[in-house]
């Protein structure tokens, strides 16, 4: 087997692990064998040919993930962000340690901010959400 068909297929191989596991990261290597297999058309050396695919993966990761990255973290809205300043009805009571709220018919674990108790049925402010808690205030 060829060298350019060898890295060919190690292009197609992280081209799937990137699919499996989008990060950006295996993506890199993909393109650099695929460069590497067009070099190792033309230069029949191994040792140059991994130089090479080592040289390219390497500037890929260090300039092109970056770009990458921050081409994927747009303004897109956080869909988290959505319940921030929304009402809520307290299912159980709230504290700084336990509680429930309901929220478009879902249930989420809740707490205070200040420490104060919320009885059960009283409505409430989403002043915050981290993970799956919801810190809320009374209205």
């Amino acid at each position: 087997m060829e060298l350019w068909q060898i890295f060919s297929i190690v292009g197609f191989a992280f081209l799937i692990l990137e699919m499996l596991t989008p990060s950006y990261f295996c993506l890199n290597f993909g393109i650099a064998a695929f460069f590497t297999a067009a070099a190792a058309v033309f230069v029949t050396n191994l040792t140059y040919i991994i130089l090479i695919f080592a040289v390219l993966s390497l500037l890929l990761l260090v300039f092109f993930r970056p770009f990458l990255m921050r081409k994927n973290t747009s303004d897109a809205p956080n869909p988290d962000n959505a319940y921030i300043g929304k009402i809520a009805k307290a299912v159980e009571n709230i504290g700084a340690d336990s509680g429930t709220v309901s929220i478009y018919d879902e249930r989420w674990n809740a707490r205070t901010m200040n420490g104060e108790l919320i009885e059960a049925g009283a409505e409430v402010k989403i002043v915050k959400l981290e993970s799956l808690i919801m810190y809320v205030e009374r209205v």
